[in-house]
């Protein structure tokens, strides 16, 4: 039987492959099997560290924005503010939120006092009339 040659599609393919390995140690970086598997582990852990990372993103902003609005009062938290933007139909997200926090204290303690107080006066209206 004669023998095939395989020509460069095999080769390139590999040599592709290879590259992305070359940041490797031992075998992940030279073995064409392990190398594979290795390229396939990591984009797995990829894909799935992209959705991490949203939401401990998402868990830092509300961790930053509670500590803050806890200085100011014992009584008033991260819920509540979150439930007093909802209901003033306000739409700051909470990266926004999260980063006046961190920059500018003042304004985040005036635009929960001003929700804070509207919803009061709106409550006093409404039992005053004899809405409920």
């Amino acid at each position: 039987m004669t023998r095939i040659k395989r020509g460069y599609i095999a080769r390139r393919r590999r040599t592709k492959t290879r590259s992305f390995a070359s940041r490797s140690r031992g075998a992940h970086s030279r073995l064409t099997r392990t190398i594979t598997q290795q390229k396939i582990r990591a984009l797995v852990s990829a894909d799935r560290d992209r959705d991490k990372k949203k939401s401990n993103f998402r868990r830092l902003w509300i961790t930053r924005i509670n500590a803050v609005i806890r200085e100011r009062g014992v009584s008033y938290n991260y819920s509540k503010l979150i439930h007093d933007l909802y209901k003033r139909q306000l739409l700051l997200n909470r990266k926004i939120l999260a980063q006046i926090a961190i920059s500018n204290r003042n304004c985040l303690y005036m635009i929960s006092n001003m929700i804070s107080n509207e919803i009061i006066k709106e409550v006093d209206w409404k039992e005053s009339t004899g809405i409920v």
